[in-house]
């Protein structure tokens, strides 16, 4: 059992490409910034080593409305819990200096959320999401 909890909302209206990119992107923010979420390097019976994966489960979260995602986002900023950000704009960028660009450039009320990657305390975290039902 793990004190902590990573959890990703997706809108549900994306591409399905859409909503494995923004997955993959967002759980990488978690990755990079805490080390500390990483298992060890898997290796197998022939000496092949391969990456490490989290230590925690990832529990995804589908979000109907911009309501949903924004109230998701407002709660756990209100938790001071560690949030990570997709917007729809970021599928017209190509680099990270566009994604830095176009984030900077709007208010978190402007942004338009399609992900949102949540990490912290189990219970923040479920309060943060709570009412959401999982991906499917």
């Amino acid at each position: 059992m793990y004190d902590n909890k990573i959890a990703i909302v997706i809108k549900d209206d994306l591409q399905s490409w859409q909503k494995l990119n923004v997955t993959a992107f967002l759980a990488s923010s978690v990755a990079i910034k805490f080390p500390e979420t990483h298992g060890k390097s898997l290796v197998s019976a022939s000496g092949s080593t391969y990456l490490p994966f989290f230590k925690h489960p990832i529990l995804v979260y589908k979000a109907d409305t911009d309501n949903q995602i924004k109230r998701a986002f407002t709660r756990a900023k209100d938790r001071e819990l560690n949030i990570g950000i997709y917007t729809k704009a970021q599928f017209g960028t190509r680099n990270e200096e566009q994604n830095v660009t176009e984030i900077g450039s709007r208010t978190d009320d402007e942004l338009d959320l399609v992900g949102v990657i949540v990490y912290g305390p189990n219970k923040k975290v479920d309060k943060a999401l709570n009412g959401l039902r999982f991906h499917s």
